[in-house]
């Protein structure tokens, strides 16, 4: 399977990738950031997966989500006729249950079962016994069951099954899992849960207060950012998925399973402009539990819960996604400094005010607290929005984005009527802003540069009308957005930065593809400084990128039409909504 031939389901915990081929390939449970019970996507066949598909069939007829949910239909026509496979993870009660509902359409279907469960990312083969009738299956802290109206027959540490299906007959299998502790969770209903899943996303969506020409696309995205929230904290992940390569069989393979500050205040500004509020009070809540302490201690990631210690490993038992090694998981870079992430903290709190969040007093005195801390370190060099892992540097984006930490906090003084050193702030942002435009700008070339000093460019500096930073008819401007389309554009798709052996910013070797997120941004610069229709362009041939069922991962390779890096990405999907903000 391609990167995009996968459709994602999940319980605003958790999350499962399905293949067009009908297989389950990847499953963390019970969240986000655990350990795998299946992990074929970054192994093969013994890692763990788990198929449904007619015998013979390799992949689907066609396949989409049930209207606007995460329920997803699979549809496979046979010479003998047509069934429908229905996956989805359903509201969590006690324990999480992914659900598959098999129903015959037209004739008779004869399908194959198999199920490889292996916890631990693919290294931990579990003792599997019957139970009542029910495969159970146990490997150190994490039990399985697996209840189904098939038979399924154990053999080579699988278990596989036969079954034919008719027009309007149907099977069930619920796999739920839970502690190897704790007593068997009480059974769902299959049915029943489909009926409260589709209703539970029908009245989510519902509360959408966008409708215009990119409707369709615009409620999708909205719905997977939605999916990778982690519901009992307020946490948001960026991705789902670990250490899918950025650049096919190289190293730039990173876990994003984590809930970064800056990923998550954007995702807050894409859902509070769309209508969802209630999310942006939960995840000041979380933000306030997660980087509770010194402000010089803020971390630009943490775990869903809060958690600091991210430790980065690589798991050598795993091959990789097509031989893309190492597999990692954690990420180092926790541990970075990243200045940015002050300015979109502040902005998207600022942003939720005003779009309807009430107020807190607590958050306040921390936003004061941040402030105080990039007062006296907005001037250091930082590992920056792309997390380099070469010296750290003087990045304009960087600069930018202090600069709006200080506009923001000003405006919430002025506009919200919170207190604060307003004078001292109105001094920052100006001593900031005249810095930036003397040290990040190249007056021989008319554009920003990636660093100070630089010649490089860095797709971040199109983000500089975007914020107000300089007003969208700026030369300074209008120069920036020129140089970027001249030389980190490919096949019409934006590059975050260039990538060579004689430019050591990020320290890693190898390419990678063209950063999407960046590109949405070029379509949203193109349309402030007035030039619409090439802005359109831009954004449809962006659409059409996503895969068939409205999916788009971190990165594409225009070369070989291929989405790279982890899926579905966050980012992508913000900028997705904001750009159809803007364009409308």
């Amino acid at each position: 399977m391609r990167i995009e031939d996968y459709a994602l389901i999940g319980d605003t915990q958790s999350a499962a990738l399905v293949g067009r081929d009908g297989s389950v390939d990847w499953l963390c449970l019970p969240r986000f950031d655990s350990p795998s019970c299946f992990a074929r996507l970054l192994g093969d066949e013994f890692n763990g997966f788990w198929r449904l598909a007619p015998a013979g069939a390799e992949t689907a007829t066609r396949r989409a989500y049930i209207a606007d949910t995460l329920i997803l239909e699979t549809v496979w026509e046979t010479p003998t006729g047509a069934v429908k496979v229905t996956d989805f993870m359903s509201p969590r009660h006690t324990s999480p249950d992914l659900i598959r509902i098999v129903e015959g359409l037209t004739g008779t279907v004869e399908m194959t079962a198999e199920i490889r469960i292996r916890f631990d990312y693919g290294r931990i083969v579990p003792w599997v016994r019957r139970a009542d009738g029910d495969l159970h299956a146990i490997g150190g802290p994490d039990s399985v069951w697996l209840r189904t109206t098939v038979r399924l027959k154990g053999g080579g540490y699988r278990h596989t099954g036969t079954f034919t299906v008719s027009a309007g007959e149907r099977e069930t299998f619920v796999f739920t899992w839970h502690p190897s502790h704790r007593p068997r969770p009480e059974p769902v209903d299959p049915v029943a849960q489909l009926a409260e899943t589709q209703l539970m996303w029908e009245e989510w969506v519902a509360r959408c207060r966008y409708n215009g020409p990119w409707r369709d696309a615009v409620v999708r995205s909205l719905i997977t950012l939605k999916a990778l929230t982690y519901s009992p904290t307020g946490g948001i992940v960026a991705a789902p998925t670990t250490s899918l390569p950025e650049n096919l069989g190289g190293v730039r393979n990173w876990d994003y399973r984590f809930c970064w500050l800056r990923d998550a205040a954007m995702t807050l500004d894409a859902l509070t402009l769309s209508g969802y509020v209630e999310e942006a009070g939960a995840w000041r809540s979380w933000l306030l539990r997660a980087i509770a302490g010194r402000p010089e201690d803020l971390q630009v990631m943490y775990g869903v819960a809060g958690e600091r210690r991210l430790p980065e490993l690589t798991l050598d038992w795993l091959p990789g996604y097509e031989s893309s090694r190492p597999v990692r998981i954690g990420n180092a870079a926790a541990g970075q400094l990243q200045l940015d992430v002050y300015g979109e903290v502040i902005s998207c709190l600022y942003q939720a005010r005003k779009q309807g969040m009430p107020p807190d007093d607590h958050a306040w005195a921390m936003v004061r607290r941040l402030m105080e801390f990039l007062e006296s370190n907005w001037d250091k060099p930082d590992e920056g929005l792309w997390e380099v892992r070469g010296p750290r540097r003087h990045f304009v984006h960087s600069k930018v984005m202090a600069w709006v930490a200080a506009d923001r906090v000003v405006r919430v003084v002025e506009e919200l009527g919170r207190t604060g050193p307003v004078d001292r702030w109105l001094a920052l942002r100006d001593r900031i802003h005249a810095e930036v435009c003397e040290k990040g700008f190249d007056p021989e070339r008319g554009t920003f540069t990636q660093s100070y000093g630089s010649r490089e460019l860095d797709a971040a500096l199109l983000l500089i009308p975007i914020v107000g930073f300089l007003p969208p008819e700026d030369p300074r401007v209008i120069g920036t957005i020129e140089a970027i389309e001249r030389e980190l554009m490919t096949d019409g798709f934006v590059l975050r930065y260039p990538v060579a052996e004689d430019n050591d910013v990020d320290g890693l070797p190898g390419g990678e593809g063209a950063f999407l997120a960046c590109s949405f941004w070029l379509a949203e610069a193109r349309a402030l400084v007035g030039r619409k229709a090439e802005a359109l362009e831009l954004y449809e041939r962006l659409l059409a990128v996503a895969n068939d069922v409205g999916l788009l991962a971190e990165e594409y390779d225009p070369r070989h039409g291929r989405q790279l890096g982890n899926f579905p990405q966050a980012f992508s999907h913000i900028h997705l909504v904001r750009t159809a903000l803007a364009l409308s």
